[in-house]
């Protein structure tokens, strides 16, 4: 059955947090200085820790999983600092920098790229009510005709419902779709009770997803023409 219906992931999917510049930022004020590209490395391992071990707590606020994120992430940094000293500060940082949400580089042309070949196309994220507007502010919100924000509908992933939302909108069959996520226990798990084929986007290779063997990995966004042709 040909895919006539692309769905996305926002959160490092689409968008990425000019999280490790800024982070850089704050361990500095703190005598830490920290490479941005060990730093991206460091972040994306408990990223997927996360995922794997502790599905749903960073949908959680950030005084509920932020103090434990950077206890893991300053542990493997072999640095030693307060944390809540360092996140109160790197979060002030963080609200001064402008678009901290940005997209990746390619994705603009990816998603053009899709819409010339005729696909729809649609989002579905865990994501507060601010999902609509990241997207707009980040250029890319024109390209999407439909858009499944878990609080708008009041349903997360990987619950079938929130995907179910989504075929209902678009008036498709699961089979006729495809999702492009980044986390296989919200993305995949999801995306497999309905019967959707998925993709699974690691840009960093395997690195912290060596346990996912039974759905596709790729590298880069570029890769989905790949796959649909």
């Amino acid at each position: 059955m040909k895919i006539t219906h692309v769905w996305f992931d926002i959160g490092y999917t689409l968008l990425y947090m000019k999280r490790e510049v800024t982070y850089q930022k704050a361990l500095r004020a703190f005598g830490a200085d920290i490479p941005v590209d060990i730093l991206e490395k460091e972040f994306h391992i408990v990223d997927k820790l996360f995922m794997r071990e502790y599905p749903g707590v960073l949908l959680k606020g950030r005084g509920v999983y932020m103090p434990w994120f950077l206890g893991i992430l300053n542990y493997r940094l072999g640095i030693s600092i307060n944390l809540a000293e360092l996140d109160a500060h790197w979060e002030k940082i963080q609200m001064d920098t402008d678009n901290y949400w940005v997209p990746f580089g390619n994705v603009q042309t990816v998603l053009a790229d899709l819409k010339a070949d005729s696909r729809r196309l649609g989002v579905i994220s865990n994501w507060d009510d601010t999902a609509r507007d990241i997207l707009k502010n980040a250029g890319i919100a024109g390209y999407f005709d439909f858009f499944i924000i878990s609080a708008e509908v009041g349903i997360n992933k990987p619950e079938p419902g929130i995907f179910e939302k989504a075929f209902e909108a678009a008036g498709v069959d699961p089979r006729q779709c495809l999702y492009i996520g980044d986390n296989y226990y919200d993305d995949a798990v999801g995306s497999k009770k309905v019967g959707m084929p998925v993709l699974i986007l690691n840009r960093f290779g395997t690195l912290g997803v060596e346990e996912i063997k039974d759905v596709p990995i790729i590298h880069d966004l570029t890769q989905v023409k790949d796959y649909l042709a």
